[in-house]
C-alpha cells in the first residue's frame, strides 16, 4: 500500500512556555511497510513519526527504523488522542514496547499538557572502552564520574558537564560519535547541565545513530536522568532543551514516587497534512 494522501497530524511536542518544541508526525495506524513508515519523517520534515493503532498501541519510526520507544512522540501521540476525544481532560492506557501504562491530558487553552508513566529505567556504570570511545567523539576531555549507561528500551550514555555554557559550547564529532554508538549498541548521548536546587536543568541530546544529529526534546533520556539524580534526592526535573536548534523545549520529570518516573510536556497541533 502507498502512504500517499494518508493525514498526518503535525504536532509540537514539550513546548516551553508555548513556544518551541519538537514538530512529530502522528498518524492512525495504516497497513505501511517498515520502509514506508520510515519515510514519513522524512515527508513531514520531522525527526519522528508516530503510529497509532485503534488500541492505542504506539509505534515510532525515524528515518533510520524504528526505535522501542519515544517519549516526546508519546507527548504528541496523547495530544493527538486527546484531540480526537474532545473534552477538558482525557485518559488512556498506552501500549508500547511490550508493556501497557497510563497516560493523560488536560486541555490549557489551545495547548495540550500531557502526562505518562516511563518504563523502568536501568542504570549502571560506564565501562572505560565505553568511556574511551564517546567522551572523546563529544569533546569532553575532564574526568566524569558520575557518567552513567541508562536504558529505557535502548541504552544511551548520560554525561554530566558543570554549567549550561560548558554545555552550549559542546560541537561533537558526530561521524565518530555515531560509530562510537554504533559499536556500543547505544540510542546516542545525553549531555546535561548541573541541576539547581530546584531541579532546573539544559540538556542537549546526540543520536546520529537514529538519524538525528541532535533531538530538540527526548522524554525518555530525560527520565533516566530523574531515575539517576533520585537517588541523590532529586525528585523533580524541568529539563530544558533545543536552544542550540532555535527551538526551545521543555520536558518535566517527577521522581517522587520512585521506582516510577512521570514524564510531562506541554503539546499543540499545528496542523493536519496529507503525505505526498
Amino acid at each position: 500500500m502507498s502512504e500517499r494522501g494518508l493525514p498526518v497530524a503535525i504536532v509540537r511536542a514539550c513546548l516551553r512556555d508555548g513556544r518551541g518544541g519538537s514538530p512529530t508526525a502522528v498518524m492512525d495506524e495504516a497497513p505501511l511497510s517498515d520502509d514506508e513508515r520510515r519515510r514519513v519523517p522524512v515527508l513531514m520534515g520531522t525527526s519522528h513519526a508516530v503510529f497509532v493503532s485503534a488500541d492505542n498501541a504506539l509505534r515510532f519510526f525515524t528515518a533510520e527504523g524504528e526505535l522501542p520507544a519515544c517519549g516526546h512522540g508519546t507527548v504528541a501521540a496523547l495530544a493527538f488522542l486527546a484531540e480526537r476525544a474532545g473534552g477538558e481532560e482525557y485518559r488512556a492506557t498506552l501500549h508500547a514496547s511490550g508493556r501497557a501504562f497510563p497516560g493523560w491530558c488536560v486541555w490549557e487553552k489551545e495547548q495540550v499538557n500531557a502526562t505518562f508513566e516511563a518504563g523502568p529505567v536501568d542504570l549502571r556504570e560506564p565501562t572505560a572502552i565505553e568511556r574511551d570511545l564517546v567522551l572523546p567523539a563529544l569533546g569532553i576531555t575532564s574526568d566524569t564520574p558520575d557518567a552513567r549507561v541508562a536504558a529505557v528500551g535502548r541504552a544511551r550514555m548520560l554525561v554530566p558537564v558543570a554549567t549550561r555554557s560548558a554545555l552550549a559550547a559542546l560541537d561533537p564529532d558526530l561521524e565518530r560519535l555515531r560509530a562510537a554508538c554504533d559499536r556500543l549498541g547505544f540510542l546516542g548521548c545525553y549531555v546535561y547541565s548541573a541541576p539547581t536546587r530546584t531541579g532546573r536543568v539544559a540538556a542537549r541530546m546526540f543520536a546520529p545513530s537514529i538519524g538525528v544529529p541532535e533531538d530538540i526534546a527526548n522524554a525518555n533520556s530525560t527520565a533516566c536522568l530523574a531515575a539517576h539524580l533520585a537517588g541523590q534526592g532529586i525528585t523533580h526535573l524541568d529539563v530544558d532543551m533545543g536552544d542550540s536548534l532555535g527551538s526551545p523545549a521543555r520536558i518535566t520529570a517527577g521522581a517522587e514516587h520512585s521506582p516510577l518516573i512521570h514524564l510531562s510536556g506541554t503539546a499543540e497541533i499545528t496542523r493536519i497534512a496529507r503525505l505526498p
